[in-house]
């Protein structure tokens, strides 16, 4: 991984689990833009410059180092697929440099593909850029874009009020429900867990493009309703023969066999996608057929498929597989899957210490402390996941064994009452509870 005068050879950078840390190494010792283009260039002959781990890499260096937003976009664009922290990283790049035009078009660039969702790293660039375009003129309406950012935005953080408070709005002052702000609607009220005033929205339109359809079928998919997911969908091919479905429609459909366990419509729905509709399957496609197989405890077949995959594998096919190995309790495919998320990102210290709590359920004490000692010479974090909950207009936030809320002692106290009801049969449920239970 040395330099050798100003060039690197392809040998230093081996295909081994540790490439993650060659390319970090690598990166480390990069100066100018030459060397990026070396180190992407071999990345591309390994096979591996579409993981989107390694993008986001090149991404920031590019942006943060270099400064070069022009090339930072150039790996941007040759990279099929762009996850949100691809986007995250360029609209920040962009926004950091003033240059609003270009916030505002990857925004819509992001819209229009369907997919991946923004989040709340991406909102606030967007809305500034916004009003610096002059999008809300002062004295003037917020137009169709605002609205529509605004409403995702909602939607992602779960601030149902306040959506509905701008849905009244646009209903007060009798503006047309465009494409945009339908869409967002939908999706905003479908995120929420208001299935019923997005189908209201939903039907109400009566030109429906491809990104409302989708829109409605994910909204069934998200909350279960599998059966309702599929008769949307049978309801659009019939409904208008200009409309076809796209990658995103398709994921849809098989998020809502996956949640409703329906194996034969999953692969019926993957068939349908790749031999009528001539739709290329993607990473997201394979993630979805490999957690559908997975929780339905189909290990062989979710090998094949892998093995048959015409894209690298990524976090998503190799979690959705530890998901699957978890339910049925497939401890060595699961150890197996982890060390493959290891092997993408080394510095997630959550997939190590899944790894630790496997080797302590084997009783692998060798193996627990091997990791553990890892993870300390590492410093490797794991990112907390948290939840929120919007009461009276205020946005509640919540981490595992979190004491700093203001009203911790309430919250602790009400559930301790819950359990106490669970446990007693009262509310109708079975609880196991853990003796280091933490809230």
């Amino acid at each position: 991984m040395l330099m050798q005068g100003r060039t690197w050879s392809l040998s230093h950078i081996p295909e081994t689990p540790c490439l993650s840390y060659c390319v970090e190494s690598i990166l480390e010792k990069c100066k100018t833009l030459d060397h990026v283009k070396q180190l992407q260039a071999s990345l591309i002959t390994l096979g591996h410059s579409q993981i989107q781990f390694f993008a986001f890499r090149l991404i920031r260096f590019c942006t943060l180092h270099l400064s070069n937003l022009q090339y930072a976009r150039s790996i941007f664009e040759y990279t099929t697929s762009p996850n949100v922290y691809l986007y995250s990283a360029m609209i920040n790049a962009y926004a950091s440099e003033f240059d609003h035009l270009s916030v505002h078009t990857l925004y819509m660039n992001m819209l229009g593909r369907g997919r991946p969702c923004p989040n709340h790293f991406i909102y606030p660039h967007v809305l500034r850029s916004s009003s610096e375009l002059r999008m809300l003129a002062e004295g003037g309406l917020p137009n169709q874009v605002t609205f529509a950012c605004a409403f995702s935005a909602f939607g992602h953080t779960g601030m149902v009020q306040l959506g509905k408070e701008i849905h009244g709005y646009i209903y007060r002052r009798g503006l047309v429900l465009g494409s945009y702000i339908s869409n967002a609607l939908v999706d905003f009220y479908g995120k929420c867990g208001f299935l019923e005033q997005a189908r209201c929205i939903f039907d109400y339109i009566q030109e429906k493009n491809l990104t409302l359809w989708n829109s409605m079928i994910n909204c069934y998919a998200l909350h279960g309703q599998s059966g309702s997911a599929l008769d949307i969908f049978e309801e659009m091919v019939k409904a208008d023969d200009k409309v076809k479905p796209d990658e995103i429609t398709f994921i849809g459909l098989l998020n809502a066999c996956t949640h409703g366990g329906l194996v034969e419509r999953g692969y019926y729905y993957f068939d349908l996608m790749t031999k009528v509709y001539c739709v290329e399957p993607e990473i997201e496609h394979y993630g979805c057929i490999v957690d559908l197989l997975g929780r339905a405890g189909q290990f062989q077949e979710v090998i094949d498929i892998i093995n048959g995959m015409k894209v690298e594998a990524d976090e998503v096919i190799w979690g959705s597989l530890l998901n699957g190995c978890k339910i049925h309790g497939n401890v060595d495919l699961a150890e197996f899957a982890i060390r493959k998320l290891i092997e993408i990102d080394p510095n997630n210290g959550g997939y190590m210490s899944m790894l630790a709590n496997l080797y302590v359920e084997l009783a692998k004490w060798d193996k627990v402390r091997g990791v553990r000692k890892m993870l300390k010479e590492q410093n490797a974090q794991k990112i907390p996941g948290c939840s929120w909950i919007e009461v009276d207009w205020r946005l509640h936030q919540f981490h595992s064994a979190d004491c700093t809320h203001p009203k911790a002692d309430e919250i602790c106290s009400v559930l301790e009452s819950l359990f106490d009801l669970i446990n007693r049969g009262l509310l109708g449920h079975a609880c196991e509870r853990d003796n280091d239970l933490t809230y």
